[in-house]
C-alpha cells in the first residue's frame, strides 16, 4: 500500500510540477488557460453592466475555479517530496495568493479584486514553453535587488528626512490659509513635489513657499536617479559574477555570457548551466 502511494506520488509530482512528459505538459497549459480565465472574469465582473446581467454567473465560475486551485495547492503540497520548500518558495507563494482573495471576500467583500494576483501564474508559461533562460535573467535581477536593498532603505530614510523637513518649512511659511492644515498634509506635498509627480492639489502662495518648493524640485532632479545608479551598478556586479561562474573544463577560463555554447578563448564546448 505504502509503495503504491509512493508511486501515485511520484506520477502526480510529474505531472503537475513537471513539463517534461506530454501529460505535464498538458496540465500546465489546462492551469494556464484556467488562469488566464478566471482573471478574464474577474475583469468582466468590474465592469457594472456586465455585473447586473452576469453577476451571479460570475460568482460561481469564480467559486469554481477556486475550488480547482484550492485542490490543486493541497495536492501540490501532497506531493511535493519537501512540501516546506514549495509552500515557502516563489511559485509557493503565489499559488497560495491565488486562492486567498476568494475566502478573503466572504468577510471583506472589497477584496474580492485581488483576484487579479492570479495573473502572476502566467510565469509559469516560461517552464512550459522551455524559456528557461528568461528565468535565469530575472534571478539575475533579483540578486542584484536583494544585493542593494540595504543601500536602497538608507537613500529611502534620507529621502523621508528630506520631505518632512520641506513639508515643515512650508507648514510654517504657508500654513492653513493656504491650504497647507496639517504637517503631514505639507509631508504630502513635499513628496509629490521632490519626486517631480506635481499633481497640483497643493501649491504654495507665499514667495518665500515656491522658493522652496523650487528647492525641493531641483533637490528631487539632483536624487531621483540615485536608485537606479545603485541598482545599476549591483546588476553589473551580478552580471560579472554569473560570467565567472562559467568556467572552461579545457582552458579553466571564465567570463563566458550565461548563453554561451562555446569558449571564446579555446572553442570548447562549455558544460551546461543545469549540470
Amino acid at each position: 500500500m505504502t509503495t503504491q502511494i509512493s508511486a501515485l506520488k511520484k506520477h502526480t509530482f510529474d505531472v503537475i510540477f513537471g513539463t517534461e512528459s506530454p501529460a505535464g505538459k498538458a496540465f500546465d497549459i489546462l492551469l494556464i488557460i484556467a488562469i488566464l480565465t478566471s482573471v478574464a472574469v474577474v475583469i468582466a465582473d468590474s465592469m457594472p453592466a456586465l455585473h447586473q446581467q452576469f453577476g451571479l454567473l460570475f460568482w460561481q465560475i469564480e467559486w469554481g475555479f477556486t475550488v480547482f486551485f484550492s485542490i490543486e495547492y493541497c495536492v501540490r503540497i501532497w506531493c511535493s517530496p519537501n512540501p516546506r520548500a514549495y509552500i515557502t518558495s516563489g511559485f509557493g507563494i503565489v499559488d497560495l495568493l491565488a486562492v486567498i482573495p476568494t475566502y478573503i471576500a466572504l468577510f471583506i467583500p472589497t477584496a474580492a479584486p485581488l483576484l487579479i494576483l492570479r495573473v502572476l501564474r502566467i510565469l509559469r508559461i516560461f517552464r512550459v514553453l522551455r524559456l528557461l533562460p528568461y528565468i535565469r535573467e530575472s534571478t539575475i535581477l533579483l540578486e542584484a535587488l536583494r544585493r542593494s536593498s540595504r543601500k536602497i532603505f538608507v537613500f529611502f530614510s534620507m529621502m523621508i528626512v528630506i520631505t518632512t523637513i520641506f513639508g515643515c518649512l512650508l507648514y510654517v511659511v504657508e500654513g492653513p490659509e493656504h491650504g497647507f492644515n496639517t504637517i503631514p498634509d505639507s509631508i504630502y506635498w513635499a513628496i509629490v513635489t521632490v519626486t517631480t509627480v506635481g499633481y497640483g492639489d497643493l501649491v504654495p502662495m507665499t514667495a518665500f513657499g515656491r522658493a522652496i518648493a523650487a528647492l525641493g524640485m531641483l533637490t528631487g532632479y539632483a536624487i531621483i536617479a540615485v536608485p537606479t545608479g545603485i541598482i545599476t551598478a549591483e546588476l553589473t556586479q551580478e552580471i560579472k559574477r554569473q560570467r565567472d561562474l562559467r568556467s572552461c573544463s579545457q582552458c579553466n577560463r571564465s567570463g563566458h555570457d550565461s548563453d554561451a555554447e562555446h569558449c571564446k578563448y579555446c572553442g570548447a564546448l562549455l558544460p551546461s548551466l543545469a549540470s
